[in-house]
């Protein structure tokens, strides 16, 4: 007698060998990169937060001078002086003035020059001069762009 059913027809079924070599593969990668990953509290990093002080934190006021390309020289946004002064006497007192003050408050003065990119080195000079002057030391440069 014949039987119906083939026995060529080629399904083997659902193969479970493939499936436990994968899942063994992924169990083995991730207790190897276990081994790799610190745990937060044992990196040494520090979270900013509130600092507690018993004294006053005190900024130091900073003077700005400009000095625009035609000559013209302002003290925080204030004219002084004409363009062709080379003295500067009005912002000579002033800066003098301004030294004084910081010295009886115990700050530093600091001032920033800010000079257009046009501008004359002869007028930085007159401006450094003065600042010389008044004996101000703490100075820095800016180059203004527009």
């Amino acid at each position: 007698m014949k039987s119906f059913v083939n026995e060529d027809d080629g399904t083997m079924g659902f193969q479970i060998a493939p499936m436990v070599d994968v899942v063994f593969v992924i169990m083995l990668f991730f207790m190897v990169m276990a081994g790799a990953v610190k745990v937060e509290n044992e990196l040494s990093t520090r979270l900013p937060g509130s600092a507690e002080s018993s004294t006053a934190t005190e900024f130091n006021d900073e003077t700005i001078i400009s000095i625009s390309d035609e000559g013209e020289v302002s003290l925080n946004d204030e004219p002084f002086d004409t363009p062709g002064s080379a003295e500067l006497p009005q912002l000579r007192a002033t800066l003098m003035r301004l030294k004084e003050n910081a010295d009886n408050a115990h700050q530093p003065a600091i001032v920033t020059i800010v000079s257009d990119a046009h501008a004359k080195y002869s007028r930085t000079i007159d401006v450094l001069n003065a600042l010389a002057a008044a004996k101000i030391t703490n100075v820095t440069f800016n180059v203004s762009e527009e």
